[in-house]
């Protein structure tokens, strides 16, 4: 096996805690475009690395949810497809959003991630224990974040985050494992 990637101590250490990785959707999850047909109709598009970095990472224990400020019904499917339950939409105020979430999900901030791309995600970036985001954040959203991912919002910025929390946990190996075929001894 392949020893995980190097990862900064400290940054090792927050991602170790984590028990909970929050998610803004436009610009993280999606590019942040927006597109809306002559119908008014809303289009969306999702990295399937992602989803696959969110379902391995809850396979892991660790649980997955997503704060938005916009209401859509393609994100609550995004979210059902993938398994999380989780989910507070049309919330400017990703702060109060959390506060809701804690009443259900008590953890504690240090056991709490974010990742987020602008000014709105910054009221929960600055206050969890570990701030993600992506590579073509705002800049003073980048200056604030623990950790900004080489992949830009909507095209695996999300996966590279879960890997990183995965790693740190030391449960990247056995996760990628379930999804290996047992070796043969052709011997």
């Amino acid at each position: 096996m392949n020893p995980a990637p190097h990862i900064d101590p400290e940054l090792r250490a927050r991602a170790a805690r984590i028990k909970l990785l929050l998610l803004d959707v436009d610009g993280v999850l999606t590019d942040g475009r927006l597109y809306f047909g002559n119908q008014g109709e809303e289009f969306k598009s999702f990295s399937t690395l992602d989803g696959q970095g969110i379902k391995a990472l809850q396979k892991s224990g660790v649980k997955v949810g997503i704060i938005t400020g916009r209401t859509s019904n393609l994100v609550a499917r995004r979210a059902s497809d993938l398994g999380i339950s989780i989910l507070v939409q049309g919330r400017e105020d990703k702060w109060e959003a959390l506060q809701e979430i804690l009443q259900e999900h008590p953890f504690a901030l240090d056991e709490i991630a974010f990742m987020g791309d602008d000014w709105p995600d910054l009221t929960v970036m600055t206050r969890a224990g570990l701030a993600f985001t992506v590579a073509n954040a705002h800049f003073s959203v980048a200056a604030r974040a623990h950790w900004q991912s080489r992949e830009r919002g909507g095209e695996g910025a999300v996966r590279s985050a879960c890997d990183l929390i995965m790693q740190a946990q030391g449960t990247f190996e056995s996760i990628l494992a379930s999804y290996l075929a047992p070796e043969v001894n052709n011997t």
